[in-house]
């Protein structure tokens, strides 16, 4: 075997979902899959401004009834040849004719890859967004050629240029996505350097502005103080300033593990009381969750030993730092991954169905009294 294997550490695992099962106002249940089909495609977006800077981009997009019939299921390309079938997503068929879709943004983790929260957009593209998640060329696993400060400085204007991207083709009366994007209801989501990512297109990063087409951002896993990472920060760019935190006004929610050893949960209470701007702010702890709770470890473990390879040949795949997630996250003694993606996709479905479709119904959600009946989570808002 090849070293191929599209191995991600920083993501959200794809596995069936239970219905919150408070008493709660009619609304599609957060926590379970929406009432749309699910469609995949990629593509190669080439920014012309930036020395042709090129970006491979995964897109997972809402699909009518009378498409989905018939069409494949969607694959995501793990070892080549052979991908993980999708058990939401279907491969190609034509985007949903609504208009108006809200976008969202995910970046992936350092040296992650564009595919590695393929659960959660699944399950946002369900809800009804249009979401694309880029593998940031120089700091992916394909790719791991840029310094922290390399790929800190690509971060913030290769979501920005995507923006661009998906903006003019929903202009273009030829592409597929013509007038499918709401262009005033834009939000980023990411984990670990990919919330950072989050961040930074609200507060600004690494010598790029902020861009106030981002309303709504969630961050999962961030570094916020670098100080809380170590005593040996690589880069003032590992962390923000408070003056940075205090500039945010856009739409908030801050998520992480209370047993997160690569990004203590202590970040967020840290934003959560710097972002005295951020309107709403929101802060969603989950109990007993690592930093790979957040991730496809899982799933990608699953798929390797449903087809007879075990833990003794994962180096030999490029599979080598799979190991000790896998063991410290997948185990029978630690928080249950279906309850952590369960947990996840509850509160970033909420959040972007209230900030960027306005559907009310969804603040029920994002409170305490819904909280108090979740007790692996500890919530705060302001």
């Amino acid at each position: 075997m090849t070293s191929a294997f599209r191995l991600f550490l920083l993501a959200s695992i794809s596995s069936p979902l239970t219905a919150c099962t408070a008493a709660t106002a009619a609304v599609d249940a957060p926590d379970a899959l929406g009432p749309r089909a699910v469609g995949y495609s990629s593509f190669t977006a080439v920014d012309a401004a930036r020395a042709d800077r090129s970006l491979l981009v995964d897109v997972w997009y809402p699909v009518d009834d009378e498409d989905a019939a018939g069409a494949p299921p969607a694959e995501y390309l793990l070892l080549d040849p052979f991908g993980l079938p999708s058990a939401v997503a279907l491969e190609g068929p034509p985007v949903s004719t609504r208009p108006a879709q809200p976008l969202l943004v995910f970046s992936h983790g350092y040296g992650g890859i564009s595919i590695q929260s393929f659960g959660l957009m699944e399950a946002l593209a369900s809800h009804g967004f249009i979401v694309v998640s880029p593998e940031h060329t120089g700091n992916a696993q394909s790719s791991p050629t840029d310094s922290f400060d390399e790929a800190a400085a690509n971060r913030v204007p290769d979501v920005s240029f995507l923006i661009d991207t998906m903006f003019s083709r929903n202009r273009d009366p030829q592409d597929e996505f013509h007038q499918r994007i709401d262009e005033s209801a834009v939000g980023v989501v990411g984990h670990s350097f990919g919330g950072m990512t989050a961040v930074g297109m609200a507060a600004g990063w690494a010598g790029a502005p902020p861009d106030p087409r981002v309303t709504a951002i969630a961050p999962i896993s961030a570094v916020i103080d670098g100080e809380l990472q170590s005593d040996d920060r690589p880069s003032p760019n590992a962390g923000f300033t408070e003056e940075q935190l205090e500039s945010i006004t856009a739409a908030v929610m801050l998520m992480g593990g209370t047993e997160d050893t690569n990004v203590p949960i202590g970040n967020n209470a840290i934003a959560f009381e710097q972002m005295v701007n951020a309107s709403p702010l929101y802060k969603v702890d989950i109990i007993g969750a690592n930093h790979n709770h957040f991730a496809a470890i899982c799933a990608i473990a699953g798929w390797l030993l449903d087809r007879g390879w075990g833990p003794d040949i994962w180096p030999s795949l490029g599979a080598e730092a799979l190991i000790e997630p896998y063991e410290t996250t997948c185990g029978p003694d630690v928080l249950a991954i279906e309850e952590a993606n369960r947990l996840q996709n509850l509160y970033v479905v909420s959040f972007f169905k209230s900030q960027l479709r306005e559907e009310r119904g969804y603040d029920q959600f994002l409170s305490p009294e819904v909280a108090e009946t979740e007790p692996g989570v500890a919530f705060t808002a302001k």
